[in-house]
């Protein structure tokens, strides 16, 4: 018989997330059945359900499990995930990310599920709150750590962090699995993709299409983006485009921090600014097809999934050095600058497009390595051996 797995997830947002709990709940072998539950998209997100439609998934949306904190949707959220529990019989939970975490191994915990199992997609160990917030949190992960069977970190560095920085959990019970998507996509009809994007967005042959993709939040800091666009446009010989694609709380911010500093921008595809806000873009494949160069200015992240998807697509990269994108990033596919110098992502970002051509072609010799180290057959055949692994121990196989 099949064992049960419970998969939970903070909520169905476009993005990295998604994917990963779809292609586990899709593609683990018929020795494992998986019920995928987790909350709805919230205000500025765009749902990720067309990711599980395609796969004929009919996840369990539960709308009380909100990303904020707040203790009675969170109780209710807890008496939901208990009441699936106890209906359901899982042999393993397996949460995903830091609300689904709390709330869904609260619940396993006390209903005495066999075996539970967390992954951290990324932390909030530093620069999301002040002193006493992160304090909290990490007081929260260490109590639960210690009574979760297997942790899943998504990179070495991620892995380093949570046990030898943070002290969250024992390095014998933390285990290194790569994210997994289906990357060919970006590999596919690129020419055509291309031309369609740039016909969009009336972009010129001689143009450069800069991007930066991913959720408009604090944490992301896009406004150091925007000063290295603006840098370039001042500094360079060559034309550029700036595409923010994505959508958040920090929209307005961000337009009051370039009509600040003069800089025009729109969000129509016809606007021809040097900014163009884009909102959420479904088909990342057909907008990575159209970029040039792919930008990443964040304070703190996990795996970066806009950057595992653009050397897929054979994009250059100018990065800061965050989270696991030291683990992710091909040595000929970008620039890794020290987040705290933000001159130096300034900096690069004018080297890269001046030198745009010689380094474009370099990028090209990622994509066959992060093809294969980031595929989703990979991903589900490494959380496979892990579970199995965690029933032997139990005798529970």
């Amino acid at each position: 018989m099949a064992k049960k797995v419970l998969r939970i997830i903070n909520r169905f947002n476009l993005g990295g997330i998604t994917y990963n709990v779809a292609y586990l709940s899709k593609y683990l072998s018929s020795n494992y059945e998986t019920l995928l539950i987790g909350g709805a998209e919230e205000e500025g997100e765009e749902s990720s359900l067309h990711i599980t439609d395609k796969l004929n998934l009919k996840p369990v949306i539960i709308e009380e499990l909100q990303r904020s904190i707040g203790f009675k949707n969170d109780r209710a959220a807890y008496k939901r995930i208990k009441q699936i529990i106890k209906e359901y019989k899982p042999d393993i939970v397996h949460t995903h990310a830091s609300k689904a975490g709390a709330v869904g191994r609260m619940a396993a915990i006390h209903c005495k599920v066999p075996i539970i199992v967390h992954t951290f997609h990324g932390h909030v160990f530093h620069s999301y709150f002040g002193k006493l917030k992160t304090a909290f949190y990490k007081s929260i992960e260490r109590y639960l750590a210690g009574r979760t069977d297997a942790i899943i970190a998504i990179s070495d560095i991620q892995r380093k962090e949570l046990t030898e920085t943070f002290k969250i959990c024992t390095p014998q019970q933390t285990h290194v699995i790569n994210l997994g998507f289906d990357l060919e996509r970006f590999t596919l009809d690129a020419d055509q993709k291309r031309k369609d994007f740039r016909s969009k967005y009336n972009l010129q042959e001689d143009e450069l299409a800069i991007g930066i993709i991913g959720r408009l939040a604090p944490v992301k800091n896009h406004e150091l983006f925007i000063d290295a666009i603006d840098n370039i446009s001042k500094k360079s010989e060559k034309k550029v485009r700036a595409f923010i694609i994505g959508d958040g709380e920090t929209r307005q911010q961000l337009e009051n921090y370039l009509v600040a500093k003069k800089l025009p921008f729109t969000n129509e595809s016809s606007g021809n600014k040097l900014f163009c806000f884009t909102s959420w873009i479904k088909d990342v494949d057909w907008a990575l097809a159209g970029l040039d160069l792919v930008a990443l200015s964040s304070k703190n992240e996990g795996t970066p999934v806009s950057l595992i998807e653009a050397q897929a697509a054979g994009k250059f990269i100018v990065t800061t050095n965050v989270g696991g994108t030291a683990d992710i990033l091909h040595k000929d596919c970008g620039f890794l600058c020290d987040q705290k110098k933000p001159g130096e992502f300034i900096a690069q970002l004018l080297n890269a497009v001046n030198n745009f051509e010689t380094l474009s072609a370099k990028a090209k010799n990622g994509q066959a390595l992060v093809l294969q180290k980031f595929s989703y057959k990979r991903l589900a055949n490494d959380v496979e051996k892990l579970y199995d692994e965690l029933l032997k121990k139990k005798n529970l196989i």
